[in-house]
This record gives structure tokens, C-alpha cells and sequence, in this order.
């Protein structure tokens, strides 16, 4: 496997130490507030990414009745997975380009979706709300630390509606685990154990990857360069696209960037983790430079915040690579909101599911994905406690009619930038020790790693493509 994109690993490391802080870039719109629609006005969407999980973002909007679709874009319009949006929509403008799309569209747009791989997310988002128009991105947030840091600003000083998609944080699991901590429930918690143990694209290698794939010819209906955005210039090879690019680290954020913000959203937010202050690769099976490991386990290390005390959170990948579960912790966690995981086998009934463990120093709590409810174990001890247990209020809204609230000024995002950056920073810096299989120590204060110049020169990760910097000045 070879590319004309050289990422040698001596070379990486040259590459990566070179990097430096982007500088200020005359950002690509004048800053312009979002108006909130009137209550009764139809939110006016123009929709990035059209097939596979882009399709449910719009097929999710478009069900709520407040929205109208006004544009769709995806950089391989002949794709088989463009078909069934394109027939639903057949007489809204199409695009290849978003860029396009938003100079000749944007005073009929409110709001934008980003329903495309992971590091694209970021120039989409950014050349959006630079225009005042409300903005959902699948989740991860973005590929790097930096970005998201960006896509924060951004959202704070153009004042808009700004959702991560992470349908849990409207379901019940986010309305239970708020309720749960409020009443003292949950409360004093040391470890987190969370897992993700399905197959995955890239396992279909075991981890035998010796460079970048192979130049192919570019497909006729793909715009290559508008689908690789600000990322380095790579060859076209099959191997990227069409949900593979989630397997290299150029590109997605593996496993962890995939399920980490399902399992671990509601555990982040009300019990205050913020960033870790360490972050260590305990487990690393097929470490490849390349592309992520067939198996992983993950140590991030929370200071105490205020009454609460420090907090470890464990991550486990991989088929096999499964945590030691509690005494009583019974049957997996079987819920109709988890999806199977994409690309790879799905868990089997009778194997730990996508999920947590939640150990405070009384009580222990075990959950699944998504909006999935947790519950205390063993369940005896649920049992005793089933009386004392708070009610928890039902969700006002979906995840989608929640962001097309938002942006009609009549809700507020329940994942906005601002609650799930951190969250997807978190992710972001177990990336790198994935890609490292190292420990990094990570000041709170500066916001950097200490220890490694490698590890900290990817807070950034390299310089954007040439006529895509101004993406990177808020």
C-alpha cells in the first residue's frame, strides 16, 4: 500500500512536530446573528450529506413538520445512497459543493445540517454559522481538539442554535440521569467502565496496514476535492469512502469517536467531567499508525470537581475486549434505540452490549446506549430503592424537533456546542493516544499536553489544505 501522500512514520513525526498554531485568516463571511424564525415559520434546512446516517438526520427533521428542506448537497450525487433523498426531494436544488450551495442559496437557508464523515464536519459548521445560520452536525463534533474549540467559539459569538446530534440527550436516559443525580442518586462517583465491543470496519485487516491505500481513479460523480475539505491531499482509493473513512486516522475518529458520545454524553455532562487531566493507552492490540487498533483500552483520569470526587473513566473496543463486570450485573443491556453497530458484526444478545458501568461508593449502576435508562444492581438493591427513586419527567421533544425549536427561539439545544465539545474533546484526546499508544498529561488551565510535543502538535493536527484556512478564524 502506498500513496503519493507521504506519511512514512519518520516522516509523520517530522511532520507533526512542524506543526504550528494556525494563525489569524480573514474568515470567509462578514459575522452576522442568527434571526430565530417565527413561531409560526417553517425552518428553511439545507441539508449536507444525503445518504446513510445523513438520510435519517433529514428523514428526522424533515418528520417533525417544522421544517422544509431547501437544498440538498453530497459531493457523489450518483452515489446509490443519494437515491432515496433525491427522490423524496425531487425538485429542491442540488449540490456538490457546499460552498456553492450556500453562495447562491444562503439568504433562503436557517439552518444547516453536516450528515457527513467526521472531518468534515468542521468547514461546514464553521462556514454556516460565520453566516448566522443554525447548524446540526452528526457527533463526533469534529475530527481534532482545535476544531472543536473553533466550532465553540463560533457558536457562542454568532448566537446560534448549534446541536450535536446525540439522540440521547433528548430521550430518557438524559431526563432520568438528571433527576437521579438531583436527588442524590447518583452521587459520588469514582470509575466509569464504558464499552463498545462490535466488530468494526477496519478489523477486516487485523491490523496488517503498512501505509496509505493505493491511487485509484477518481469515480465520475465524486468531487474528490470538495470531499476531502481541509484534509491533506490524499489519493482517491474505495477504502475511504462510503463509511471506511471512519478506519484512519486521517480521516475519523474510530470506535471511540463513534459510540464514546452515545455511552458516555449524560455521565459527562451532570457529573461535570470536563477534560481529563491524563489520558493513557493501558491496551493497545494491532497498534498501526495507519489505522486504529483492533482492540483498545483507554484510561482517562478526571481531577475532583467541587463536592465531587476524582474519577477514572475506562473505555473498552475491540470483540473480545470486555471489563470486569460487577457482581450481579445480569442480562446485557438490551434497547430498541441502539442501533447494531455500522460496518461490523452485531453484539450478540447473550455478549456485553454498547453501554456502562457507573460505580459511586454505595451504589452501582448499569446502562446501555443512547437514551437507554440505567439501573441500580444487583437487583435486589433496586428492588429496596424502587420507592425512594425520583420521577422522572418525560422529554418535551426529539433531538430533531428540539434543534428546530432551538432554532425558532422556542427551546434551547439540549446538545449544543457548548455542552457536547467537551465531551467530544474528550474523544478527541483518546484519539491521539490511540494513534501514539501512549500516556499524555493534559493541563486544564493551558489546555495542553505536557509531555509529548508529538501528542500536543495534534490538539491541531496539520495545517489545512490550501484555500480552506479561513475556516480556522472565528
Amino acid at each position: 500500500m502506498h500513496s503519493s501522500y507521504d506519511t512514512s512514520r519518520r516522516t509523520f513525526l517530522k511532520r507533526t512536530m512542524a506543526l504550528s498554531a494556525l494563525s489569524a485568516f480573514p474568515f470567509i463571511r462578514a459575522s452576522a446573528q442568527a434571526a430565530a424564525a417565527t413561531p409560526n415559520e417553517k425552518v428553511n434546512v439545507a441539508c449536507c450529506g444525503i445518504g446513510n446516517r445523513g438520510a435519517d438526520v433529514i428523514n428526522g427533521l424533515y418528520a417533525t413538520g417544522l421544517c422544509n428542506i431547501v437544498a440538498l448537497c453530497d459531493t457523489d450525487m450518483g452515489a446509490k445512497h443519494t437515491e432515496k433523498m433525491l427522490k423524496k426531494f425531487p425538485d429542491v436544488p442540488r449540490f456538490q459543493d457546499f460552498r456553492k450551495m450556500m453562495d447562491k442559496l444562503g439568504g433562503q437557508i436557517d439552518a444547516v445540517t453536516a450528515g457527513v464523515p467526521d472531518f468534515s464536519h468542521f468547514p461546514i459548521a464553521m462556514m454556516a454559522m460565520g453566516m448566522g445560520k443554525h447548524i446540526y452536525v452528526e457527533k463526533p463534533m469534529a475530527h481534532t481538539f482545535q476544531e472543536i474549540d473553533l466550532m465553540m467559539q463560533a457558536e457562542k459569538k454568532h448566537k446560534v442554535a448549534a446541536q450535536m446530534g446525540n439522540q440521547g440527550h433528548s430521550d430518557a436516559n438524559y431526563f432520568q440521569f438528571k433527576a437521579w443525580v438531583d436527588a442524590g442518586i447518583i452521587k459520588n462517583v469514582t470509575r466509569i467502565n464504558a464499552h463498545m465491543n462490535g466488530g468494526r470496519r477496519w478489523h477486516k485487516w487485523n491490523g496488517q496496514v503498512a501505509g496509505l491505500p493505493a491511487a485509484q481513479p477518481v469515480p465520475a460523480t465524486l468531487d474528490w476535492d470538495t470531499w476531502l475539505s481541509q484534509v491533506p491531499f490524499h489519493d482517491y482509493n474505495k477504502d475511504y469512502v462510503n463509511g471506511d473513512w471512519r478506519c484512519w486516522f486521517d480521516f475519523g475518529n474510530g470506535a471511540l469517536g463513534d459510540w464514546g458520545a452515545h455511552i458516555l454524553d449524560t455521565a459527562h455532562e451532570f457529573l461535570q467531567l470536563g477534560l481529563p487531566t491524563e489520558v493513557s493507552a493501558v491496551k493497545m492490540e494491532g497498534h498501526n499508525p495507519y489505522v486504529f487498533p483492533m482492540a483498545s483500552t483507554l484510561s482517562f483520569k478526571f481531577p475532583a470537581r467541587g463536592a465531587m470526587p476524582a474519577c477514572e473513566v475506562q473505555w473498552y473496543d475491540g470483540a473480545k475486549n470486555y471489563p470486569e463486570l460487577p457482581k450481579g450485573y445480569g442480562k446485557a443491556v438490551v434497547s430498541g434505540d441502539i442501533p447494531p453497530p455500522g460496518g461490523g458484526a452485531t453484539v450478540a444478545a447473550d455478549k456485553l452490549s454498547p453501554g456502562k458501568e457507573i460505580y459511586s461508593d454505595d451504589l452501582i449502576f448499569k446502562g446501555g446506549s443512547h437514551g437507554s435508562q440505567l439501573s441500580i444492581i444487583p437487583e435486589a438493591r433496586a428492588k429496596e430503592m424502587a420507592s425512594t427513586l425520583p420521577q422522572v419527567p418525560k422529554s418535551p421533544s426529539n433531538h430533531f424537533k428540539n434543534f428546530l425549536l432551538a432554532c425558532k427561539g422556542q427551546e434551547k439545544c439540549r446538545s449544543s456546542f457548548e455542552v457536547a465539545g467537551p465531551l467530544s474533546q474528550v474523544l478527541a484526546l483518546g484519539v491521539i493516544a490511540q494513534r501514539l499508544n501512549n500516556k499524555m498529561t493534559f493541563d486544564r488551565e493551558t489546555r495542553q499536553i505536557t509531555n509529548d510535543k508529538v501528542a500536543n502538535a495534534l490538539l491541531a493536527g496539520p495545517p489545512p489544505r490550501k484555500g480552506w484556512e479561513q475556516y480556522y478564524k472565528v
